[in-house]
């Protein structure tokens, strides 16, 4: 595997407001804003152009959520993502609504199991709290720059919180995110990314950049077990028939984590393999998963 610790052979290409992203219409549903992709071009919002004037102007607004069409594309809805965190707004992706999701099938049962996530997550961070802060220095005196790293992902009922992880990439990875996946059909991974660092080789290898992950965990963002988090710009292609599924809460593990990690990159693949355990979930199901995952995980079996 080709790893780097110094800038890549890449230009960083800022992102910046162009006409496409500037292309959205506005709606009111009594305090949520509805934004569509627009196609004309009367309909182009100059305050997308100044994301802290875009900002401003959601703070003082009198809605408390924005639901953001699928279609706007990832640059606009990260654009939008941003805007509502500094504005203390939620953004969620607009979805087609489904009764067919386990926090509505069994309530009782699933409230019971995103206690447990939140009582787990306390200990296990806890616990950790040593292994957690020894990354931490690791990572600091072996690759400089921020720990963590951040990134938008979909959670339940499209929800767009950040992911907590250890920075695994050098600084700037994210800028050159599509240039280096150019147009690679499936999910957006590359064994041999030469974004990686050799600390992050070896942390993304067992799974240890994700344990940060727990404190989304503790602030009901994702449980210990579900579905994949999808990062935007996978979430941005997955089928609208199959689009109901990201209304449910991801997971630090699941089935498709412990069945095929990152061997299976297919997009309808890794949906198909979520659609069937949120379909079958049951607590015995979970408690399996989680009891795979301990194994692949020492093994660093499909991780990067």
């Amino acid at each position: 595997m080709r790893m780097i610790s110094t800038e890549p052979n890449f230009r960083l290409l800022p992102v910046q407001p162009n006409s496409e992203t500037l292309l959205c219409v506005l709606a009111w549903r009594q305090k949520a804003l509805v934004v569509k992709k627009a196609s004309q071009l009367n309909h182009h919002l100059g305050a997308l152009q100044n994301p802290q004037r875009m900002a401003e102007c959601l703070q003082r607004s009198p809605i408390t959520f924005v639901k953001l069409d699928p279609a706007l594309g990832e640059p606009t809805l990260i654009l939008w993502a941003e805007a509502c965190k500094q504005a203390g707004k939620t953004a969620f992706l607009r979805l087609p609504g489904t009764s067919d999701l386990p926090h509505k099938r069994a309530q009782l049962t699933w409230r019971l199991k995103c206690l447990f996530d939140r009582v787990a997550a306390a200990l296990l961070l806890l616990f950790l709290s040593p292994l957690l802060a020894g990354l931490a220095l690791l990572l600091i005196s072996l690759s400089p720059g921020p720990v963590f790293f951040r990134q938008w992902r979909v959670g339940k009922r499209g929800k767009l919180f950040q992911i907590l992880k250890f920075r695994t990439m050098i600084v700037g990875a994210e800028q050159l995110h599509h240039q280096v996946m150019q147009d690679q059909p499936g999910l957006h991974k590359l064994e041999q990314d030469p974004r990686l660092t050799p600390i992050g080789w070896w942390l993304r290898k067992y799974s240890l950049d994700e344990l940060p992950q727990l404190f989304n965990v503790l602030q009901g963002d994702m449980s210990l077990v579900g579905p994949r988090p999808w990062a935007i710009y996978d979430a941005v292609r997955v089928k609208s028939s199959t689009l109901h599924r990201l209304n449910a809460l991801p997971g630090m593990t699941g089935m498709w984590q412990v069945e095929m990690r990152s061997h299976l990159r297919d997009i309808d693949a890794v949906n198909r393999c979520d659609l069937d355990y949120l379909r079958n979930w049951s607590p015995l199901q979970d408690l399996k998963i989680l009891l795979l995952t301990i194994p692949k995980v020492l093994s660093g079996f499909g991780a990067y």
